[in-house]
């Protein structure tokens, strides 16, 4: 059973999430917030798999409450949910250590899609999200590539072609199947590729898999 915290400071979102998440029979949701700091309270107290976090919140918002969570409880990992789909937010809920983004807007199925992911040492970004992220990147593909390059450089060729099918948006389980391997020894390669790669999360490794060309593999 994955288990989920949900925070948005209106209710009506909330009880409309809550009725997404509940299509699933693998999807129980613990706990819910109307506000930063009691979210990251409940986050400790539960220790779920996922925490669903609106951006916008009194008292701490969901990017200060993401930045807290990945501090106290790494165990947790943060999906953000926000009607607004501005670069700014998206690369700060990148670096603060975000698993996802969600747009409130979006197909509903992306919130079980995003839960399963995150829940799985995964990533998910909204197909809209992440079409700003790769029009970003094309703004100067030569010099990021140029870098993406080098960092990638410490890598073996497994560990390679485990971050180009990350870069695809590929789960642990599908790069096991993929890669003819144990879904453990993917888990063990992603840890280790964050590592050397000095990264914090499989969003930002796939941001550098496209950067340095590697998620054509995929």
């Amino acid at each position: 059973m994955i288990r989920v915290v949900l925070a948005d400071d209106e209710s009506v979102v909330r009880a409309g999430v809550r009725m997404i998440l509940a299509a699933d029979p693998g999807i129980e949701v613990v706990a819910e917030a109307g506000d930063g700091r009691t979210l990251v309270e409940l986050v400790r107290e539960h220790r779920p798999d996922v925490a669903l976090v609106d951006i916008r919140m009194p008292d701490l918002d969901g990017l200060a409450a993401t930045t807290e969570i990945r501090r106290t409880v790494p165990g947790t990992a943060v999906l953000i949910m926000t009607t607004f789909g501005r670069d700014s937010y998206i690369a700060r809920a990148l670096a603060d250590g975000a698993a996802g983004f969600l747009l409130k807007t979006g197909d509903p199925r992306e919130f079980l899609l995003a839960v399963r992911a995150a829940a799985e040492g995964g990533a998910y970004l909204s197909p809209r999200v992440a079409a700003r992220v790769i029009g970003e990147l094309a703004g100067d593909r030569l010099a990021r590539g140029s870098a993406a390059r080098e960092r990638i450089d410490v890598l073996t060729r497994r560990e390679r072609e485990v971050l180009g099918l990350v870069g695809a948006g590929l789960s642990n389980a599908e790069i096991a199947r993929r890669l003819h391997l144990v879904e453990g020894s993917v888990k063990t390669y992603v840890s280790t590729i964050l590592g050397r790669l000095g990264v914090r999360n499989r969003v930002q490794a796939a941001v550098l898999a496209h950067e340095a060309g590697l998620a054509d593999l995929g």
